[in-house]
């Protein structure tokens, strides 16, 4: 056997080792450093820096993200219930909704994000002083959003599973509820109108990053169905290059 085909195979072991190592963690139990070494044996890896602009004053994100998204789309998952795995991949919805996070006052309060993604929200939302609790419907984007607060702000939001279309009763409620980009389907947004308005506290706030989704119409229809109330929609374009890419809209709701 040549030396190069050794090598191959030597990494191809390699490789299977350390997926099933990974396998036979709980990543639960490991943090900082520790859960880093495991989702890079799960994942290939890449780096990928944000600027956002709070208040016209910078504030870099450096996150890590599985490398390409595409190589997660599992079969199984789509075929069980359309899944796909869109939380690898940093939206410019979540951009806008990790910006106004960042701008917001958030010590003493409480902020539920429903499907964190990659934890750009979440992270800006640990650094602007809130109580985070994060949620999504994919078990390692818990985990890669609760590295990623950790690998900018030393410090880890509360995560859970959650189920849209079976939600826990015991989440508890929030003085904001925000979302980025989640309404890419119709049947979402009465899931997520629901979900605002089993979790928002009475006086709280929920704001809605989206960039004109299918389940846009929907979500703002059930929202005054679930006595939830628009009380601000501004507009953003999202700037590549010298193109604009997508018009984000940023809704603020409040209980009527």
């Amino acid at each position: 056997m040549s030396a190069e085909r050794g090598a191959t195979n030597d990494a191809a072991t390699s490789q299977l080792s350390d997926n099933t190592r990974a396998a036979e963690e709980n990543p639960y139990e490991l943090h900082g450093l520790a859960l880093e070494a495991w989702l890079e044996r799960k994942f290939v890896l890449a780096d990928e820096s944000v600027t956002l602009h709070a208040r016209d004053q910078p504030v870099l994100f450096s996150l890590r993200k599985p490398q390409n998204a595409d190589l997660l789309i599992s079969e199984e998952d789509y075929v069980k219930d359309e899944r796909l795995p869109y939380w690898a991949d940093l939206w410019p919805a979540a951009r806008l909704l990790a910006t106004t996070a960042l701008e917001a006052n958030g010590h003493g309060r409480s902020l539920l994000e429903l499907g964190c993604g990659l934890g750009l929200p979440t992270a800006a939302a640990v650094r602007a002083g809130f109580a985070v609790t994060t949620t999504d419907y994919y078990e390692d984007a818990l985990h890669m959003t609760r590295f990623n607060s950790w690998r900018v702000n030393g410090v880890e939001p509360n995560i859970r599973m959650v189920d849209w279309r079976a939600l826990p009763t015991d989440l508890g409620k929030f003085d904001v509820v925000m979302a980025a980009d989640v309404l890419y389907e119709r049947p979402y947004g009465t899931l997520v109108a629901a979900a605002i308005a089993a979790t928002l506290e009475p006086d709280g706030e929920a704001w809605i990053a989206d960039p004109g989704r299918s389940g846009l119409d929907v979500f703002l229809e059930q929202a005054t169905v679930h006595g939830l109330q628009v009380v601000s929609r501004e507009e953003f374009p999202y700037v590549e290059g010298e193109r604009i890419k997508q018009t984000i809209r940023r809704f603020r709701l409040k209980r009527t």
